[in-house]
């Protein structure tokens, strides 16, 4: 699969795109609608209206790269409401779950919250 660290960060644009568009096309989605910069190396997905048809764009160092999956049964999991308007995020978990055709996603949150260490506090010194 696509890279594989948890601070890979994945965005699914909200509403379904024009899966016609290129590489241009998908990056202004990404910085005009998702307010994120094409370039950074995260992972953003789009679907189209039917959800049969997904696409992955990344920036992989050197260039862009869009990958594509056309689904032959089913639908791909909705993981958003009709209008709500800001991207979802994703872990790389469950990116793969979604692309290959997993339900699960629809109905419960499967990843935890990403973890964020907190400093540690010094011991007080014993009397």
């Amino acid at each position: 699969m696509i890279g594989s660290t948890r601070t890979l960060r994945v965005w699914a644009y909200p509403e379904p795109a024009d899966l016609r568009a290129g590489y241009d096309g998908l990056s202004a989605l990404v910085s005009g609608k998702l307010g994120q910069d094409p370039l950074s190396g995260h992972l953003f997905l789009f679907t189209n209206r039917t959800r049969t048809r997904a696409k992955v764009l990344v920036w992989d160092g050197t260039g862009l790269c869009v990958y594509q999956k056309r689904l032959e049964q089913g639908r791909f999991a909705l993981l958003w409401k009709v209008g709500r308007g800001s991207g979802v995020e994703l872990t790389l978990s469950e990116l793969t779950l979604f692309l290959e055709g997993s339900r699960a996603l629809e109905r419960v949150q499967l990843s935890p919250a990403a973890f964020v260490p907190r400093p540690l506090v010094p011991a007080s010194p014993t009397r």
